[in-house]
This record gives C-alpha cells, sequence and structure tokens, in this order.
C-alpha cells in the first residue's frame, strides 16, 4: 500500500468558528463536511487556509456505502468534484447506512450495518465502485453506535480487516468511536486496534460526547475526556497516526478552549512510543520521511488504486445478498423513524434511544437550516414540541430540506399554528421556498389564503 500523506494535527472546519480555526496556532489541517462545501464557491475562509499551505479533506456523510444500494452516481461526481476543488490528497466516507429505498427513508444520521458476510460482500462491492469514481484514495470512517444488530458473524476487527484487504481501502479510525462502543456495545477498543492493518491508517478522529444512563452518547459537542484520549495513546503506542483531527460540530468553545484541546492531543500524538514494533506506516527514525500522494488537480486528477484481490468466492454476485441486507435494513429503519415494530433480537430499549436521538437530530438540523421557523412558532421550546410531534408518524424520506418543507405544509394543513399572524407568516415562509410544485390541495390553499389577506 502506497504510504499516507502526512496530514499532523487539525481540527474539523464550520463555517461557525472559521475565524478561531484561522487563527489557531501551528494547524497543520482541516476536514470540511464534503456536502457544505460548493466547489464553485469555497468559503473564504478555505481559500485563505489553502493560500496558506493548510490543507483541506473532504468529509463526506451521506453515500451510505453500508447501504444496499449500489452508490448514488451523482453523489460520487460531486464528491469527487470536491476533492479536486480543495486540492484534497484523499477523501473520506463512513461504513454506515443511511437511507433505504424500498421503503424510501431517511436516517439523517450515520447507522450501523450488520458485521456480516453479506452486509461485508455489499459494502466491499460499493467500495470498489466508489474508488473506482473517486480521483484520490478513499478512507472509511469506524462509527459509533447505539444499537447492535443480531446474529452478527465477526468482530469489528474482523469486519475492517477483511474490508481492507478486498479493496485496498485506507481507514479513518474514530478513537471516541471505539470508546461509544466500549460503553454502547462492550467493544475493547484495543482488541479493535491489535486486530486492524494499521498500515491502512489514513487518519484519526477525536471528539467529544457525555453519557447519559448507562448510554454514551457521540455527540461532538462537548470536550474531548480523558478517557477518548486515553484511546488515543493506545492507539500512538501501535502506530505514528498519519494525521490527527479534533471534531467539534456544536456548542462551540471559545478559541482558547479549543486551542487548548488541540495542545493536549499533540501532547498524546508527540509522545515516544512504549517499545512496541514499528508498524509499516510508522517510519523509523533513521528512515527518510515517507513520500506522499500528491493531491488531485482538474487537468491531472490521482489515478485510481488497484484494489486488493477478492478472496475466492467472497463476494460473487451479490444481488442476494442485497436483498437480504436490504430487507434488514429496513426493517430497522422503520421501526426507528416510522415507530413500525421492532425486528426480532434488537435490544428494544435501545431502538427507544436511538430513536429518540435521531428525531432530536433531525428537530435540531431543521432549526439550523430553518432558523426562521422557531421563530414563526413561538420559541424554541414550541418549535421542538411540534417538530417531535409531526416526526413521529412523518419520516424524513427527501433530506433535511425537503423535511422542513414538509413539516411547514403539515402544519397549515392542521391550521396551525393557532395564532393568525403567526400562520400568514409561515403560509409565506413556505411559499417562498416550495418552489415551482404541482398544485395540490395545500398550494391552492395557500394560494386562496394569499389572496385574502393581500
Amino acid at each position: 500500500m502506497k504510504p499516507m500523506a502526512h496530514l499532523g494535527v487539525g481540527i474539523g472546519w464550520r463555517p461557525e468558528i472559521a475565524e478561531a480555526v484561522e487563527r489557531l496556532p501551528g494547524l497543520d489541517w482541516v476536514e470540511v463536511v464534503a456536502e457544505n462545501a460548493c466547489p464553485g464557491h469555497l468559503h473564504p475562509s478555505l481559500l485563505r487556509l489553502r493560500e496558506r499551505g493548510v490543507r483541506v479533506v473532504p468529509h463526506g456523510v451521506s453515500l451510505g456505502l453500508g447501504g444496499a444500494d449500489r452508490p448514488d452516481v451523482r453523489k460520487l461526481a460531486d464528491l469527487g468534484e470536491r476533492a479536486v476543488a480543495l486540492g484534497a490528497p484523499l477523501v473520506t466516507e463512513h461504513i454506515a447506512f443511511v437511507r433505504t429505498s424500498s421503503p424510501v427513508l431517511e436516517a439523517g444520521h450515520l447507522l450501523p450495518v450488520p458485521r456480516t458476510r453479506d452486509a461485508l460482500a455489499v459494502l466491499c462491492e460499493n467500495v470498489r465502485i466508489a474508488q473506482d469514481a473517486l480521483p484520490v484514495p478513499l478512507a472509511l470512517e469506524n462509527i459509533a453506535a447505539l444499537v447492535s444488530w443480531p446474529g452478527e458473524e465477526l468482530t469489528e476487527g474482523q469486519f475492517l480487516t477483511e474490508l481492507v484487504e478486498r479493496t485496498g481501502v485506507r481507514l479513518l479510525i474514530d478513537v471516541a468511536n471505539l470508546h461509544t462502543n466500549r460503553v454502547n456495545r462492550g467493544e475493547d477498543p484495543a482488541a479493535v486496534l491489535d486486530a486492524i492493518p494499521l498500515e491502512a491508517l489514513a487518519y484519526v478522529h477525536v471528539a467529544g460526547g457525555v453519557e447519559r444512563d448507562g448510554v454514551w452518547h457521540d455527540t461532538h459537542a462537548h470536550p474531548v475526556p480523558p478517557v477518548v484520549l486515553d484511546v488515543l495513546a493506545q492507539l500512538r503506542e501501535r502506530v505514528a497516526p498519519p494525521g490527527v483531527l479534533l471534531e467539534r460540530d456544536d456548542d462551540f468553545p471559545p478559541e482558547a478552549e479549543l486551542a487548548g484541546e488541540l495542545e493536549r492531543i499533540r501532547d498524546v500524538v508527540d509522545r515516544a512510543g512504549t517499545g512496541r514494533p514499528r508498524t509499516p506506516a510508522e517510519p523509523a527514525a533513521t528512515e527518510e520521511p515517507a513520500a506522499t500522494e500528491e493531491p488531485a488537480t482538474a487537468k491531472e486528477p490521482a489515478p485510481a488504486k488497484e484494489p486488493a484481490p477478492a478472496k475466492e468466492g467472497a463476494d460473487g454476485d451479490t444481488g442476494a445478498a442485497r436483498t437480504r441486507v436490504g430487507l434488514g435494513q429496513a426493517a430497522l429503519l422503520s421501526a426507528l423513524v416510522a415507530g413500525t415494530p421492532v425486528p426480532e433480537g434488537f435490544d428494544r430499549q435501545r431502538i427507544r434511544v436511538q430513536a429518540r436521538a435521531l428525531a432530536a437530530k433531525r428537530a435540531s438540523v431543521i432549526a439550523k437550516i430553518a432558523p426562521e421557523l422557531p421563530g414563526i412558532l413561538g420559541g424554541a421550546d414550541a418549535y421542538r414540541t411540534a417538530f417531535l410531534a409531526y416526526a413521529r408518524h412523518r419520516p424524513m424520506t427527501g433530506g433535511y430540506r425537503r423535511d422542513a418543507l414538509d413539516f411547514a405544509e403539515h402544519l397549515l394543513i392542521q391550521d396551525l399554528p393557532a395564532d393568525p399572524a403567526a400562520r400568514r407568516r409561515l403560509t409565506s415562509w413556505w411559499r417562498d421556498r416550495s418552489g415551482a410544485r404541482p398544485p395540490r390541495r395545500i398550494v391552492r390553499w395557500a394560494r386562496a389564503l394569499g389572496g385574502r389577506s393581500a
């Protein structure tokens, strides 16, 4: 496997902390959510960072490579376009599923795939499709999970190892997710680190979370706790990671606190090894630094990598496997977002916890992309109550922006909000954003209301 580009220590770039990120001392690189980066209109902060020589890596969240369906061609093209626009040495995604096509349901979150032979075969084929389409190497992240699938055939370490062996894909190891899965699923981070091929390591994520009622929630909105830094130290004992990145997505602290967290991460990464044998990803002290991979450009995209040969009989025709995986994922996702019965073998209490977490995240995201709605509905508490009541019986099927419009439409059909002035504001908001659509009942109703209030 070709040596990975050295990235150093970085932070997840978010528009809310863009100026603070630019001022952070000793920053080597940043990671940006791929879906939030527009290739033709990059945020000025990202452009300034690039001009300074700070690398930018796009991190995708919507491909769903662990899903039963083959990867969406348009999403793959968009991810590749962002890699080229950012001059990135690689792109990253997750070992997760995020939607089902039958029925059409969106999780709005990363959900774990079953660690079975069927799911592995489907994932490997999807990864090879993605690798062929992308102009730079791909790395995949292990995710945090609240629930475990019944009847799993492989450990996390075995699953990740076979994935790398069959596809040649790189790994993005999130040590906070390893800790999350220790609390929620009883999995030992050290056992995972001992089992996986660390020579495939692209970089590492570090993030904060919080424990409630015996469940660890990977919030990315809390400081990195010592227990997660301990897992990072365990990884560092085994390998010198090419890059380490601090993730923070919400409740952003003052700039000094972010700088302090980065410094604590550097302290762990810079510690000397403990005498363990050097792995292929860690150069010996007397060796020259490994060559880095060149970022892709619009004119000369990086060549696709040759995947490792599949084991005999490992994949073959995945049609039947896709059907079986799809049925299982649809049953789980439907229970989580549509209130259908919990599939046999799942922990019903954990399913309830996951369902509440999905609904809460959905409400929070809608409030961010449509900040006018809480104001129209009388404040954050009134908005949240109304949205959670709506979401209980209305699963998301077309992404968050469509969900916001469907929520507003639902309220108007119910003659809500009760205050006529607020209802007129909501009508105006909905009409301005609904775009050109066939005149359904709600459209005719909104037009009629608009005429009466003119």
